[in-house]
């Protein structure tokens, strides 16, 4: 790689080029190097271009490899100038040193650097410490700067779900929990946000991420719907672990045991969100949380601009999960009703997700973790059942007896009916 390099730097010496962060830390832990970033120590915007570098953005001197088409930054230091994440002024000169670049980086597992082709930790370049909490499994913030940009704070959280067995150095979680009450995780954009939230769900422990926000106080921020769970009493008839958010983070568990897709995930995280509104005096039991939950997530998903694809599931697993639960004393016509009300009959893959979230979520129990949930084959079998009845042939049955608009779907809907009554005949 080193001969990709400018070739002499504006003090006649060459520039260096590093491997930095990520793929650093991943490769000294043996873990898969998805990607590498790269950082250029000695060069100056006009050299890189004058080799076929392509520069990116606006807000910092990256460029793409010619080729590769793999990120060099320009060795910087940041300054901060304003609230959040965009508040920053940036400073790139030949002048910056590696150990400069690398004392802006949030942790000190990420602020290790060699150069290309390392083999062991003898090449690696470590000015604060980052080998011995490899080591030691510890997440340690470089530098005071850390406080300077609050996503940090998601990225500590999300590194805390993604290496489960390390834990926060104490210094690091006072810092953490003084920049949220300094305001500074108020903000943050919401793009941020849901971008580290769904990396974070997809780790292999995601609860860990929501345990970490919640402990610096960041959770009741970025998701008070969520932060105001623990607390919550359930009917431990039903629930043994009692305690709302402790439930909710076994679900999680179980939907990451499960290898759930995002939309589930995110299903799962926010499926009770209505037991929070629950009148205290009606507590335990929490009647109607599904449509409260519904309504919070509505706002929620608004706030954070959840994608699509997340927010439906989401919305049909808080109205309906209590339903699905309950799905093996339905008759036809209610068993119907419920797979129109999921809208099953047209989006049958994202039922298939409500169904691993809902089992997800009666798996996410103290003592039924290993429990069966027939509900789900059921289910899924039930929507097989209604979309194999051939809706052209009624449809034209229903035109030559005079039927015309909503009425073919009214003869449509009775012999989907009739179809699950059948079945259901069969099956008890």
């Amino acid at each position: 790689m080193a001969t990709d390099a400018p070739a002499v730097g504006p003090d006649g010496a060459a520039p260096q080029i590093y491997t930095v962060g990520g793929a650093v830390r991943d490769q000294l832990l043996g873990l898969p190097v998805s990607d590498r970033d790269w950082v250029v120590v000695g060069a100056t915007p006009e050299q890189m271009l004058s080799r076929g570098f392509a520069p990116v953005g606006r807000d910092f001197p990256v460029f793409l490899h010619p080729v590769t088409h793999e990120e060099y930054a320009l060795a910087r230091t940041e300054r901060k100038s304003g609230r959040g994440y965009h508040g920053f002024a940036v400073h790139s000169a030949p002048d910056v040193t590696l150990e400069q670049d690398l004392a802006r980086r949030d942790l000190t597992i990420n602020a290790m650097a060699a150069p290309e082709g390392f083999a062991g930790e003898a090449q690696v370049i470590d000015p604060y410490g980052g080998l011995a909490d490899l080591r030691a499994g510890v997440l340690r913030h470089v530098t005071d700067a850390f406080r300077e940009d609050p996503v940090r704070i998601l990225r500590v959280a999300r590194f805390a779900a993604r290496f489960h067995d390390f834990r926060i150095a104490p210094e690091t979680l006072e810092l953490m929990r003084a920049m949220v009450q300094d305001g500074e995780v108020d903000h943050l954009v919401p793009e941020r946000v849901w971008q580290e939230l769904a990396r974070g769900l997809m780790q292999a422990q995601p609860q860990r991420m929501f345990e970490v926000l919640r402990e610096c106080g960041a959770l009741a921020v970025l998701l008070p719907e969520l932060d105001r769970l623990w607390g919550v009493p359930q009917r431990a008839e039903y629930h043994p672990e009692v305690d709302t958010g402790v439930h909710v983070m076994m679900v999680l568990r179980m939907a990451a045991q499960l290898d759930a897709p995002l939309p589930v995930r995110f299903a799962c995280l926010v499926h009770d969100l209505g037991k929070g509104a629950t009148p205290a005096d009606v507590l335990p039991r929490h009647i109607g949380h599904e449509q409260r939950g519904a309504r919070l997530l509505a706002r929620l998903c608004e706030r954070l601009r959840v994608p699509g694809d997340c927010r439906e599931m989401a919305d049909v697993v808080a109205r309906e999960h209590g339903n699905i639960h309950r799905s093996r004393e339905l008759g036809a016509a209610a068993l119907l009703r419920l797979l129109v009300r999921c809208d099953a009959l047209r989006k049958p893959a994202r039922f298939a997700g409500v169904l691993l979230a809902c089992e997800c979520d009666a798996r996410g129990r103290l003592g039924f973790e290993e429990s069966a949930y027939p509900q789900r084959e059921r289910l899924a079998r039930a929507l097989e059942v209604a979309l194999a009845v051939p809706t052209a042939e009624v449809a034209a049955r229903a035109a030559e007896a005079g039927a015309a608009g909503a009425q073919v779907g009214e003869w449509i809907a009775r012999e989907r009916e009739q179809a699950l009554q059948r079945w259901l005949a069969g099956v008890r």
